[in-house]
């Protein structure tokens, strides 16, 4: 994904085949991340395919979106459709990122440099933006809208709204809430990540983004509780806790090598 260009799209695209939903989930998110016109073959047929599992087909619809390109519009509407709720719902959000698109220039100024599924809010009142967050007569994609704009806020008074919408009743909607409070890495959303984690009965898609947003954190009670998943019986979450463990101890182990070589270099040096 960091080199880009065809020859990265080819291999990324060679690993849809995989037994593994995180995994193909994730290269369908660095296809769309790319924002390279050349993936939307790879991702329109992902899409269509209903041997995918339905998080996979989501981030495909996701990516097509982030890709902005209106050639995908009329796929994307007829997959709005589609009878797997969180398919149906990406694809309307894919489209109205497009539209949106067509009228407006891409923001730029995103302090996590990612490629959202909506620009955030222009508000910036927190009530406000929780109001429209949590009223689920308000279109998606509006409530997308103030995911985003609560996210760059980034206090604990926005965290805790957007903690709030992990109550609401879009299984697509608070797997988003997840995904953001791994990007913010604030503490205060570690108690609403724990609770969404050991609901068994929510959905794994939405299980796997609040663990991998728990590794991310990587605070104690976070890696306890990532420790008490490994043996999940939703594979998707079981491997989410799987990767946050072992990035934390890449992570650690990077950290202590620089450590330790900044030590030999004080004592060779001083």
């Amino acid at each position: 994904r960091t080199g880009g260009g065809p020859e990265a799209i080819d291999w990324i695209s060679r690993g849809f085949g995989d037994g593994s939903a995180l995994l193909k989930h994730e290269l369908a998110y660095c296809l769309g991340q790319l924002q390279d016109p050349r993936a939307l073959p790879v991702l329109s047929h992902v899409l269509q395919d209903p041997g995918q599992e339905p998080m996979v087909r989501h981030e495909a619809g996701e990516a097509l979106g982030a890709i902005g390109k209106p050639e995908v519009l009329e796929l994307l509407q007829q997959y709005s459709h589609d009878p797997v709720v969180e398919v149906a719902e990406t694809c309307q959000l894919a489209v109205k990122r497009i539209e949106w698109l067509q009228n407006n220039k891409e923001q730029t100024g995103n302090p996590y440099h990612s490629v959202d599924p909506a620009p955030p809010a222009q508000e910036k009142d927190i009530k406000k933006l929780r109001d429209i967050l949590l009223d689920e007569s308000v279109p998606l994609f509006d409530r997308y809208r103030a995911i985003f704009a609560l996210r760059n806020i980034g206090s604990e008074e926005a965290v805790l709204a957007l903690g709030e919408g992990l109550q609401c009743g879009s299984a697509l909607f608070r797997h988003e809430i997840g995904y953001v409070f791994g990007q913010m890495q604030h503490e205060a959303s570690v108690p609403q990540l724990i609770e969404a984690l050991k609901k068994l009965d929510e959905s794994p898609m939405v299980r796997h983004e609040c663990a991998e947003a728990l590794g991310s954190i990587a605070k104690e009670p976070c890696i306890q509780v990532l420790k008490e998943y490994l043996q999940d019986g939703e594979r998707v979450v079981k491997e989410s806790c799987e990767v946050a463990l072992d990035m934390l101890e890449y992570e650690n182990n990077q950290e202590f090598q620089y450590a330790d070589g900044l030590v030999k270099w004080n004592k060779n040096n001083l």
